[in-house]
């Protein structure tokens, strides 16, 4: 089949959260033929480049997310009232009820009017050519004034003032910029059997529009529900701009659950936010990420555990990993362990991670003062802060290798990656209660409560004291990992899911003969299998009403033609 990959800020450019998931996941599934419809985040990530791409990739089709020309297009008296009324419909939803409450008639009324709204603006944009220059109007702002200052909006909405407005406006135009492509005829999205949106937010809304123009099928597969990190990552907009943006990201989060045919999430604590915006656990199927574990192997398998006394904690520096707590639970392990060192692996995450990883160091300074023999001998510091890639760890593998006991001070955490990769590696493990790391230890490690630096140390030193405690754990972690966490159950599960959806998602096509008569039957699943019997070509209809373009040609096999003078 053909699938319409659908990324954001990711997979095919260099960098991005979702490449490396992406790239497995076209490579796994070689089978299938896929579209790649990407929105870039920066001009600096679209001049990095592609990665490579596999053959099964057909075409990769972008657009920027950070940046938008004005279209130039000028609208008429009747498109300006359609864009006023759209738009203040959009605004109004926004502004009334209780965000996050999916309970009650009152919130599927409010779903509704979102919905109906939104593609009344994609409607518009596709009639008109664009809806950029609209959304950066006067007019919008005006809108959503009224919106704010009508009877029964909330009363964070009925505080904005002009500058907070202004900041909406501006908000909303880059998170519906995806409304002006040109991706929704049936020689684009139109053409896929399946739109796969591979996070929600930005990246599902031209899946929404396939879906809603086309008929095409939408999976939305969330490891980081954006609901979430919107909730995590605005906490200096002033309150009416928080309570605005929020609506609008909750309102297309239950949309987008809605209209979608699956929704995978990467584990349950991600499922829980899906629950509570809308999603109906009929079609919520966990899949957890799948990750290479082949690279880790070899000190999976050794008999080797490393220094018996040293804690390795890896990851990217940034304060939500709390590497202060951190800090001071080394602190009290030395009291009780006095040979512990603690090696902290991992680079700043641009300049908050550097001020944060400078203020890290000056504790550790303050902390532990040079260990020295003698009055005049130079000491050593029992921290030591190293980035992978160094002459002592040259690869992630040997950061994992160089300790007994790795940890997880995190008071945010989605899926704990670096933690499924100290259990590939068969390390025992420390870690906070948070995000997904109770799910994905099962039990293989210890869990303490975030921010608590004396439970933290409590089960570093019950794990230092006792090593064969450690070896059944980081073996039964292991286990657990190759089992739950490898790229092989993550590519078969989501290959069972695409024939799954597509066995349900009636035919969107009617197959012409030559003579211009229906073809029953003459588009089967075997027919997408290259061979000889994929030579005699047909003509396509798309359903979908006139002046619609016909669809690409599909190849039927002589043996499923229709006979002569059947009708549909």
């Amino acid at each position: 089949m053909r699938i319409g990959l659908l990324t954001e800020g990711g997979y095919p450019y260099v960098s991005g959260d979702a490449r490396l998931w992406c790239d497995r996941l076209v490579r796994g599934l070689e089978q299938h033929e896929f579209d790649i419809y990407a929105l870039s985040r920066s001009e600096h990530q679209e001049d990095e480049g592609w990665v490579q791409l596999p053959p099964q990739v057909d075409r990769v089709i972008t657009a920027p997310l950070w940046t938008a020309q004005d279209d130039g297009v000028v609208y008429g008296r009747r498109a300006r009232r359609r864009f006023a009324e759209s738009y203040g419909e959009l605004a109004a939803a926004l502004c009334s009820g209780a965000v996050g409450d999916t309970s009650g008639e009152s919130s599927a009324t409010e779903a509704d009017r979102f919905a109906n709204a939104l593609y009344g603006l994609a409607e518009l944009a596709r009639d008109e050519g664009g809806l950029v220059g609209a959304l950066r109007s006067e007019t919008a702002v005006r809108a959503l004034e009224r919106a704010c200052r009508a009877p029964g909006a909330r009363q964070a909405a009925r505080a904005a003032r002009v500058p907070e407005l202004l900041a909406v406006a501006g908000h909303l135009e880059r998170a519906l910029r995806p409304l002006s492509l040109d991706w929704y005829e049936d020689d684009g999205l139109g053409a896929v059997d399946l739109c796969h949106a591979a996070s929600g937010g930005p990246a599902a809304l031209p899946g929404l529009l396939a879906h809603h123009f086309c008929g095409v099928p939408l999976l939305v597969t969330e490891y980081g529900v954006r609901l979430r990190t919107h909730y995590l990552a605005d906490t200096e907009s002033p309150p009416a701009v928080r309570s605005l943006l929020t609506a609008f990201h909750g309102r297309l989060a239950t949309e987008t659950y809605r209209r979608a045919a699956v929704v995978t999430p990467g584990n349950t604590h991600a499922r829980r936010w899906q629950e509570r915006c809308g999603a109906d656990r009929a079609k919520l199927r966990t899949v957890y990420p799948g990750m290479d574990a082949t690279r880790f192997t070899e000190v999976g398998e050794s008999a080797e555990c490393g220094d018996p006394d040293t804690l390795v904690w890896v990851g990217r520096v940034e304060p939500a990993k709390d590497l202060i707590s951190l800090l001071h639970a080394f602190a009290e392990v030395r009291k009780e362990e006095p040979k512990t060192r603690l090696r902290i692996i991992g680079a700043p995450t641009g300049p908050e991670g550097t001020a944060y990883l400078g203020h890290c160091k000056a504790l550790a300074a303050q902390l532990f003062p040079d260990e020295a023999e003698g009055l005049h001998a130079v000491g050593d510091n029992p921290v030591r802060f190293e980035e992978i890639g160094g002459p002592e760890v040259p690869t992630l593998a040997d950061a994992y290798a160089s300790g007994a006991v790795t940890v997880l001070s995190s008071v945010v955490e989605g899926f704990p990656i670096t933690l499924v990769e100290a259990m590939f590696c068969g390390r025992a493990t420390v870690s906070t209660d948070v995000g997904a790391v109770v799910e994905v230890i099962g039990g293989t490690g210890l869990v303490v409560p975030p921010r608590n630096p004396k439970a933290l140390a409590e089960a570093c030193v019950t794990l230092l004291r006792d090593p064969e405690r450690r070896e059944r754990l980081g073996a039964a972690a292991r286990a657990r990992a190759l089992e739950l966490f490898t790229v092989e159950q993550n590519i078969t599960a989501f290959h069972g899911i695409y024939l799954e959806i597509v066995s349900h998602t009636p035919v969107r096509r009617v197959v012409l003969d030559n003579t211009g008569e229906p073809l029953p039957f003459a588009a089967p699943a075997e027919a997408h299998v290259p061979g000889h019997w994929t030579e005699h070509s047909t003509r396509v209809v798309a359903r979908g009403g006139p002046g619609w373009a016909a669809g690409p040609p599909v190849r039927a096999t002589p043996p499923f033609a229709a006979p002569e003078g059947a009708t549909g």
